[in-house]
């Protein structure tokens, strides 16, 4: 385990260390943290875990959507770091089954890629998180509740803006949207599930 005091000075240690995870304080003294976080996605898909004292819901969904894996506001105990290391740690490494296919989508979790119709996706490490965990769960409601905990690890709840977000980013990756869904389909008052295209899909879809 290494630290460095200054922003600067840990892209250059990440960069030649490749640690497993980074705990990154946004409070820098030569950088705004979320510049470096975006400078960090461009080099490395190292997970990120942002220490912050913010806590308003704006500042934590720019957080998110500059590409932390996870965050932990001030002041907070060693055992909820550890937790949110071992947590990010268990995503990052993939413990569910490689690839899922469902109708013309592979989704390869140990490559971190999905084809759609056998051309790639580009897609952000939240939206791939997103898309493997619904393809994994496919042909079952998944809410949004559970999509926060496990893809954005936030157990107790979060904006779930955020995923009514990403989830639009995704439809149109996919080529659908909420109103044409073929893989992602609305479940009213419930949440989301991916389907196969190809099957009927009954009275689920909003």
């Amino acid at each position: 385990m290494c630290s460095a005091s200054t922003g600067l000075e840990a892209l250059s240690r990440i960069v030649e260390t490749r640690p497993d995870v980074v705990i990154l304080d946004l409070g820098l003294p030569d950088i705004d943290g979320l510049e470096l976080l975006k400078m960090l996605r461009a080099v490395t898909n190292v997970p990120v875990i942002v220490a912050t004292a913010r806590d308003d819901e704006a500042g934590v969904v720019r957080t998110l959507n500059a590409g932390a894996d996870d965050y932990v506001i001030k002041p907070f105990s060693t055992e909820q770091l550890d937790a949110r290391i071992r947590a990010v740690l268990r995503r990052s490494r993939g413990t569910a089954e490689s690839v899922i296919t469902v109708g013309g989508l592979t989704v390869d979790a140990a490559r971190r890629t999905a084809l759609l119709d056998g051309k790639p996706l580009t897609l952000t490490r939240k939206e791939f998180g997103l898309l493997h965990h619904l393809a994994s769960r496919w042909g079952k409601v998944v809410t949004k509740r559970e999509l926060l905990a496990e893809v954005w690890q936030q157990p107790y709840g979060g904006a779930e803006k955020t995923v009514d977000v990403h989830l639009s980013w995704l439809r149109r990756k996919l080529g659908e949207t909420a109103e044409a869904p073929r893989y992602l389909v609305t479940v009213r008052g419930v949440g989301v599930r991916l389907v196969d295209p190809d099957e009927p899909l009954g009275d689920a879809m909003s």
